[in-house]
């Protein structure tokens, strides 16, 4: 039987990677999810409310990938609990291709001077040092692949650094500089870092800050997700060590 004529499926921007989406249940995330498995990815969805993470599970179904669920909630997860995640991937997927940090802890616009102690120590924590956790515990998992992306979503930081964004605020720009530092310490192996700073976008975040919100600029967080696929993909390379800032 001859082959010649049958059409051939074009190979697709994340076609045999395994990606890992933090706060997956989230506005960005649930997109990016989405988005990655059409893309060819296996994707694993990582998140603190499991019927949250159903429905997701559900909507990546459909974009025609069965997804790997694990709940997991960053408040209160050790070195040790993402250690075991890491080893996890590695002896169920054999593989781990790239990271996306979705994952946000936010209540609302508060004076830094009356921001209760526990609550500051717990945004830093889910916003800066649970990211770092999770990503330290996946390097190894990720230097094993041949082009691996580490991806932070970040905010607006002109924004984020006026008054009242308190610990949220504080957590983004430090999740900047990490950025950063990363990548220059990353820079002669095979994982690329960046970010991504999306344009104001209608999610449960923003309308936590904005009670009326007559943004006309705002838009649905699934004008984004395609940046996350491009950042995972190895078109990403092209903004390795950036903050890439997209206006959908």
């Amino acid at each position: 039987m001859s082959l010649v004529g049958l059409p051939t499926r074009a190979p697709r921007a994340l076609d045999q990677r395994v990606i890992l989406v933090s706060g997956a249940h989230g506005g960005l995330g649930s997109a990016a999810a989405v988005a990655c498995a059409r893309a060819g990815a296996t994707v694993v969805l990582l998140g603190r409310k499991l019927p949250k993470l159903n429905r997701v599970y559900d909507a990546v179904a459909q974009a025609g990938a069965e997804p790997l669920l694990y709940p997991l909630d960053l408040e209160g997860a050790t070195p040790d609990d993402y250690a075991e995640l890491a080893d996890r991937l590695h002896a169920e997927l054999g593989h781990l291709d790239g990271v996306l940090h979705c994952a946000v802890e936010f209540k609302g616009l508060t004076p830094l001077e009356h921001t209760d102690p526990a609550a500051f120590a717990r945004v830093m924590h889910v916003n800066l040092t649970a990211p770092w956790w999770l990503s330290q515990a996946c390097l190894p998992l990720l230097r094993q692949a041949q082009d691996a992306a580490l991806v932070f979503a970040l905010d607006d930081l002109e924004r984020v650094g006026q008054p009242y964004w308190g610990a949220y605020g504080i957590a983004q720009h430090g999740l900047a500089a990490m950025v950063g530092m990363l990548h220059a310490e990353l820079a002669s192996s095979s994982i690329r870092v960046s970010a991504l700073q999306p344009g104001p976008m209608r999610t449960g975040l923003r309308s936590r800050a904005y009670a009326d919100d007559n943004d006309l600029q705002a838009r649905e967080a699934t004008d984004y997700a395609d940046a996350c696929v491009t950042l995972l993909s190895s078109a990403g390379a092209a903004h390795r060590g950036q903050v890439w800032k997209v206006r959908a």
